[in-house]
């Protein structure tokens, strides 16, 4: 419990001079308190209500927050991965795209790909962005400065035939993308305040994909493209947060019950149950300090403190070096109870007394 009398001044009044008529003029603001001074007050509700504070000047000097559905699960038998919706060109068109924590570009396919998915086991209908269709849709050249800052910071490279900035990235499960640059209207629903949404739109640059391989080119998870969510320049979040419309800043939850969905706001979550950790400065992905590693509250693995593991919404699986791994697996095997999955052999079932 704080109390407040030690926290506030016993102020009742400021004062302060200003410029007018080339005189300094007395004025004089009134202070009220909003806890009672009698009252003793948690500690939490003190830090959320700065947090609430906090949100507020972000908020009018970002301009809003955007929100966007997210779709999906963490459960890899069904979904395993987690999708939302942008709008793109003029006439906007709806593409929904995987979230991913662990690269920077937003990137979908092109009405040119050959090799791409046309059917989707997830219950989407894929669609495919036709730049002849958009009237604001612009090309990134290879003279474009642009381009330029792309090549330094991503796998980008000038395809002087057609004299149009490309790229070809390739993701740790061993799919790949690959195609061009082009520069159009992402369209947003930003939250104004506490209850008015505004629609605005921002030219943003992304990727028009025009071959796949992988996992990529399966139909049974595929989506229209990938929504990057790194920290780059070239991040949706960056270029949106240089144009004044949204705040570099978001927030991501994941719901991992049989529900599945979560949040995505370009913005910040306030919630006093939030626990918040520092991100490690200067690394190419998200990345925390991992400390230890407990099951059933005994800690089975711990670090000098330095070790760093990446937060990655693309990645469906929790990798773990071998010193962590083996521990974990074997305190799991002793402390939790699994029901028996149809992929579990029986002899594993029969053994462990799981059915």
């Amino acid at each position: 419990m704080v109390d407040l009398r030690f926290l506030v001044m016993a102020v009742v009044a400021a004062v302060f001079m200003s410029a007018a008529s080339g005189g300094g003029v007395m004025r004089v603001l009134t202070l009220e308190r909003t806890f009672p001074a009698d009252q003793k007050v948690e500690l939490e509700a003190l830090k959320a209500r700065d947090l609430a504070r906090h949100a507020r000047i972000l908020q009018s000097f970002a301009g809003g927050i955007a929100d966007f559905p997210v779709v999906g699960t963490s459960d890899p038998y069904l979904v395993g991965l987690y999708f939302t919706k942008v709008k793109l060109g003029s006439p906007p068109r709806e593409f929904n795209v995987q979230i991913d924590t662990g690269s920077d570009v937003l990137w979908v396919t092109c009405s040119s790909c050959n090799n791409c998915p046309r059917t989707s086991g997830l219950g989407v209908e894929l669609n495919f962005f036709d730049a002849a269709n958009s009237s604001t849709v612009s090309s990134i050249s290879c003279a474009d400065s642009t381009c330029a800052s792309i090549v330094q910071t991503a796998s980008a490279e000038c395809f002087t035939q057609s004299n149009r900035c490309g790229y070809s990235f390739q993701y740790a499960d061993g799919s790949g993308t690959a195609g061009f640059y082009v520069s159009d209207l992402l369209y947003l629903d930003t939250i104004l305040g506490t209850s008015s949404i505004a629609n605005s739109s921002a030219p943003i640059v992304f990727g028009c994909s025009t071959s796949m391989s992988g996992d990529l080119t399966k139909s049974d998870t595929a989506v229209d493209g990938l929504f990057g969510f790194g920290q780059q320049g070239l991040s949706v979040i960056s270029q949106l947060s240089s144009h004044g419309i949204t705040p570099k800043v978001f927030s991501h939850c994941l719901k991992g019950d049989g529900n599945g969905g979560g949040v995505l706001v370009l913005g910040e979550i306030l919630d006093s149950r939030i626990v918040y950790t520092p991100l490690v400065p200067s690394q190419p992905h998200y990345s925390l300090y991992l400390q230890s590693i407990a099951v059933n509250g005994t800690a089975v693995f711990t670090t000098s403190g330095n070790q760093r593991t990446i937060v990655d919404s693309g990645t469906t699986l929790a990798y773990l070096v071998e010193e962590a791994y083996d521990p974990f697996v074997g305190a799991v095997s002793l402390h939790l109870v699994f029901p028996c999955h149809p992929l579990c052999c029986n002899y594993w079932c029969h053994k462990n007394g799981k059915w």
